[in-house]
């Protein structure tokens, strides 16, 4: 038995049971949603805390719900973490109260447990050795059976994240007498899913990428300092604070960032990499790099391959801000037809309580997308989106184009449909709430309004990316999922399949 289990942060006693977060609403946000980013940094004398904010603040894009950051002092650890975006959370007083030579940092959106603060990481746990600190971004399909095990050892984890589970396994291996780095290993070893780990010791930080790499991580490094690096979500998170890209954390690697040095580990069997397909069409921002190139460069290519695959005559190309603007740049370089700004974004709508009038909840979209008239009045236009998920929030769109004035509305996807559930950290909805799903193209069509939809093939999807394509997950798209999906997980997201076979 683990002694001093009880590692109650914030009490959650009303949360007992693991939790997806799937927005039913049709005011919910028609997109798939991100998990997380996180970020970690080594660099004594440096404001590793300040840093550390700054790294979140550019990967605030991947979750809005809440964030954290973990220092060590020498031994002493400091934390802060609190529901709402970065710059809420965090002030100039409170990161001077989170001193020392090493940090690492989390934004989050939820896909396991829901949104409350006792949820918010870094998750922070004590073992014989130490505070331990650790972000998460991903999702591991086996959370039932990790908790069963830590239970049945009189360790009842106190919040309802999968995340939690990871660390009190590395807890409960230190404490059997392993030292960080082979305690981390060991509790990966039992992790089933997409996980890529930031974790912070006394005496050094660590980075950890699942075997797949589902979900991305980076290292780089400040120039002025050699010894001192950093790890992120995303290459946008070195920039924004002066770090060079030094490389991706490979699939299957642990890095250990020491005053020594950094030590490279291959923890896992080499496997064939799986990133996360989702991640080059929307999830990232444009300016992150991904296989030596920006992924706005590989957005263009998608508007491009789209157009080569379903033409349509049209005055404009208009893009759906911001994720559709290089896609549909792409489109209008290889159409010919000119690209306008059709379509404004509020980028200043966050949560609210106040809920909008029953008018404004009719208008839908123009509280985030406000048309231009007088630049669609009387015009054909095509539409560039990157994805349709439940198809209500582009049922709204095209209302307010045609109200707007436009003669004729083309919608282009530059993804296929997404047919499937995201299992590894990505909060989709359950299979029959997917419209692609249950709909063809045509039916999709007439339910949104269009006078023409057509979506990127998966092929041409794939071939967009100038890598091998069997580097990438893109299960959403196909039902082939790269890690084995347990059967009551399965069962959860996977209705109409399961369904069908009685």
């Amino acid at each position: 038995m683990i002694p001093d289990c009880d590692l109650r942060l914030d009490p959650c006693a009303d949360l007992v049971r693991v939790t997806s977060a799937v927005p039913n609403s049709d005011n919910a946000v028609d997109k798939p949603e991100e998990a997380c980013g996180v970020f970690g940094i080594y660099a004594p004398g440096q404001e590793v805390a300040k840093l550390t904010y700054f790294g979140l603040y550019a990967l605030q894009h991947r979750g809005q719900e809440s964030a954290g950051i973990a220092t060590f002092d020498g031994r002493q650890l400091h934390e802060h973490r609190d529901m709402g975006l970065v710059s809420h959370v965090f002030s100039p007083e409170i990161l001077q109260q989170l001193p020392g030579q090493l940090a690492i940092g989390h934004t989050r959106y939820s896909t396991t447990g829901s949104s409350r603060r006792c949820n918010a990481q870094p998750v922070i746990v004590e073992t014989k050795l130490g505070k331990l600190a650790l972000a998460h971004n991903g999702n591991l399909v086996n959370t039932t059976q990790l908790r069963s095990y830590l239970v049945a050892r009189g360790c009842e984890p106190s919040t309802t994240i999968d995340s939690e589970m990871i660390a009190l396994i590395i807890r409960e291996e230190v404490n059997a007498g392993k030292g960080w780095v082979d305690a981390t290993i060991s509790a990966c070893k039992q992790c089933v899913g997409a996980f890529s780990l930031t974790i912070a010791t006394p005496d050094g930080i660590m980075a950890i990428r699942d075997p797949y790499g589902i979900r991305p991580l980076v290292l780089g490094i400040m120039p002025d300092h050699i010894s001192h690096y950093v790890v992120a979500s995303e290459t946008c998170a070195l920039d924004i604070i002066g770090a060079d890209y030094e490389r991706d954390v490979n699939p299957g690697e642990l890095l250990w960032i020491t005053a020594e040095g950094i030590t490279a580990i291959d923890w896992a069997p080499k496997a064939q990499p799986k990133l996360c397909i989702f991640e080059m069409i929307y999830f990232a921002r444009p300016d992150s790099w991904v296989n030596e190139e920006s992924l706005y460069s590989y957005r263009m290519r998608l508007g491009k391959q789209l157009a080569q695959e379903s033409f349509q005559d049209a005055d404009i190309v208009i893009g759906v801000p911001d994720s559709g603007i290089p896609a549909a740049i792409g489109f209008s370089e290889a159409s010919g037809i000119p690209y306008a700004e059709g379509l404004i974004k509020n980028r200043y709508v966050g949560r609210t309580f106040i809920q909008p009038t029953q008018e404004m909840r009719e208008s839908g979209i123009r509280m985030k997308l406000n048309p231009l008239r007088d630049v669609l009045k009387g015009k054909r236009v095509i539409v560039i989106d990157d994805s349709i998920v439940r198809g209500t929030t582009s049922r709204k769109l095209v209302k307010a184009l045609r109200d707007t004035g436009a003669s004729e509305i083309h919608m282009r996807i530059s993804s296929p449909p997404v047919t499937h559930p995201c299992f590894y950290g990505i909060d989709t909805d359950t299979q029959d709430q997917l419209i692609a799903a249950t709909k063809s193209v045509a039916e999709i069509a007439e339910q949104i309004g269009v006078d023409t939809l057509a979506y990127l093939s998966w092929d041409g999807m794939l071939a967009a990316t100038n890598q091998n394509s069997n580097n990438f997950c893109s299960a959403c798209f196909t039902g082939d999922y790269p890690v084995e999906i347990p059967d009551g997980v399965k069962k959860s997201k996977l209705m109409l399949e399961i369904g069908a076979r009685g």
